[in-house]
């Protein structure tokens, strides 16, 4: 895992300028997702997530996005699902590097399934604070790899169980502004 993270750190900070780009007017993403969930003993649980973003300018969008995730620690089938909305920021100046950073609200659904011996389930309100970066796919401007790292609070009753996703996703660019 930390290799990926250092790769990702590497092609960001390395990669070589290009033509400047032009805005798309939006973007559409979907790919793997590994979500770090803490508290009496965390889970680790793997998914799928994506995001719609509107491009408002060539520096601000808002973004919409959904993730559903699943594992099953000590026998206990547990499923995450999460739906946020919110601002995201892109760099696009000369690089065919773009990164972003992004702050979603919104809500999520946990369940838990005991070996068939019953099921609980919450409806917490969930926040993120992320961002990553979106790396051209053979010389296109039209498709690209999205690495991205954010954390993600899960907010009931009073207290706050953090968590933390990491995503590798292909993300369309739709349009241009």
């Amino acid at each position: 895992m930390k290799k990926f993270l250092w790769v990702a750190l590497a092609c960001a900070l390395f990669a070589l300028p290009s033509h400047a780009q032009t805005t798309p007017a939006a973007d559409a993403s979907v790919g793997y997702s590994f979500l770090r969930l803490t508290g009496s003993g965390g889970a680790n649980l793997n998914g799928v997530s994506g995001s719609i973003s509107y491009n408002a300018n060539p520096w601000f969008g808002l973004v919409g996005d959904l993730g559903v995730y699943h594992g099953s620690p000590s026998g206990i089938g547990f499923t995450a699902t999460t739906y946020t909305f919110g601002p995201r920021f892109t760099y696009r100046k000369n690089s065919s590097v773009q990164p972003f950073v992004q702050a979603l609200f919104g809500g999520s659904h946990l369940s838990a399934n005991f070996n068939g011996f019953g099921t609980a389930s919450s409806n917490p309100f969930a926040f993120s604070f992320g961002g990553g970066a979106d790396l051209p796919l053979g010389g296109s401007d039209r498709v690209g790899l999205r690495p991205q790292f954010d954390y993600i609070g899960f907010r009931s009753n009073g207290s706050t169980a953090n968590s933390v996703r990491i995503s590798v996703a292909l993300v369309f660019h739709i349009g241009q502004r």
